[in-house]
């Protein structure tokens, strides 16, 4: 088995169930844990769903989705080693400096066990009803980006000043601050989102893509890691496939430049809609097949 790293996807599981499914990914080996971001269900959408074959959203209005960052701060108290991924937050209809307040806080508490995934989000009433404006969201997820940087650099609290086209402030100090920097992995398979994601990532995010469908993103992703200069850095290409069945598929992903697998073991294993027991029974399962080999 390649030298991945398998980190366990837990969106749309209930909410009171989280803490006991951290603490047995914990126990079986996973590397980590990531949770999705949805800030409400719109009544009315007025875009297609981009990851779905008809456009439609693919979960009720009262599914729960609970705040990622909220729940990782749950999650840490009852686990050690294990870390968080964020699969995606939804950067520009948040307030940057804000954040980065919530983010370097957690960060510390968790032990610097966080890592941000970042997006632009799709729906255009995310924005409107957040008081945030759609067209510009690429230009401000770029500040957004530069802005989490300066508050969590590394080596603690540091004085830092942000003066953008988007967003404007002098000189201060957000206390706490990890000692580490926070890593930040860009989402999106656009031309755009690639781009971004290679010139100011530390690693690149997939939605659920067929596993056939990956190498030749990923290559793109190196092509343009190399115009940027940054090829040979470290850089996380975090890989969400579908119809992989056995470990020689986890192994072709690897060869292709993958370097972590993101996935949901229930439904790898048939089970769209488990109840408690059956979820971690296919968390042990998995981890007794493919990560513990």
């Amino acid at each position: 088995m390649s030298d991945l790293d398998w980190t366990l996807s837990v969106g749309m599981v209930p909410t009171g169930d989280l803490p006991e499914l951290a603490r047995v990914a914990e126990a079986e080996g996973w590397d980590a844990i990531s949770l999705p971001d949805s800030v409400f269900f719109p009544e009315h959408v007025s875009a297609d769903y981009p990851y779905s074959g008809d456009g439609k959203r693919m979960w009720a209005p009262e599914t729960e989705m609970p705040d990622p960052l909220v729940t990782i701060a749950a999650l840490a108290a009852v686990t050690e080693r294990i870390r968080f991924r964020v699969s995606v937050l939804k950067l520009p209809i948040r307030e940057p400096l804000l954040l980065a307040k919530q983010l370097a806080t957690l960060a510390v508490l968790t032990g610097e066990r966080l890592e941000l995934g970042v997006g632009l989000s799709w729906m255009p009433e995310e924005f409107r009803f957040t008081g945030t404006e759609m067209r510009t969201r690429g230009a401000r997820t770029d500040e957004a980006i530069a802005i989490l940087r300066a508050i969590c650099p590394g080596g603690g609290p540091q004085w830092a000043e942000f003066h953008g086209r988007h967003y404007d402030f002098d000189r201060l100090i957000v206390a706490p601050a990890p000692q580490r920097p926070l890593p930040i992995l860009v989402g999106g398979h656009t031309e755009p989102a690639l781009r971004r994601a290679a010139r100011l990532g530390d690693g690149w995010i997939s939605a659920n893509l067929p596993a056939a469908d990956l190498p030749p993103v990923i290559a793109r992703l190196e092509e343009l890691r190399a115009e940027e200069g940054r090829a040979d850095g470290p850089f996380s290409v975090c890989v969400s496939p579908v119809g992989v069945a056995d470990a020689a598929g986890f192994d072709q992903l690897a060869a292709s430049g993958a370097t972590d697998v993101w996935l949901n073991p229930w439904r790898f294993r048939g089970h769209p809609q488990p109840g408690r027991e059956t979820r971690l029974d296919c968390v042990r399962g998995f981890a007794a097949d493919f990560i513990r080999r």
